[in-house]
């Protein structure tokens, strides 16, 4: 029974690309969308950030946000400050508000997107 199960998981398993990016969360479904990393055309390259989603009031859109620290040399101490991206949602990830996501930067995908959700971290 056991291979027979075997062949089942493989049937049912849904083809990713590589994106060259070791990923621990793989999407399990699987999207029709063009600008999707995993089943669609689009390249990874450049700078790779970790943030929480923050909005996902636009269609196929995430504001994400993370906060790193400043240093101010002359008063010697440090500035918390914080960068807001908005980023490509595909439908096989789907991240939703609060989600701790993995963004990866691509080729301009309108005016104001320039990256894409390539995992979820954690709900």
């Amino acid at each position: 029974m056991s291979e027979k199960a075997q062949v089942k998981n493989e049937k049912n398993a849904v083809k990713v690309r590589d994106i060259g990016i070791p990923v621990k969360n793989l999407p399990k479904r699987e999207c029709d969308d063009n600008n999707c990393p995993y089943h669609g055309h689009l390249k990874i390259r450049g700078r790779i950030f970790e943030g929480y989603v923050v909005s996902d009031k636009m269609d196929k859109t995430v504001v994400v946000e993370w906060q790193y620290l400043r240093k101010i040399k002359k008063l010697k101490r440090y500035m918390r400050c914080r960068t807001k991206v908005m980023a490509h949602n595909p439908p096989c990830i789907n991240a939703k508000v609060g989600d701790k996501v993995r963004i990866a930067e691509c080729r301009p995908l309108s005016k104001t997107k320039s990256f894409v959700v390539i995992e979820k971290l954690s709900e």
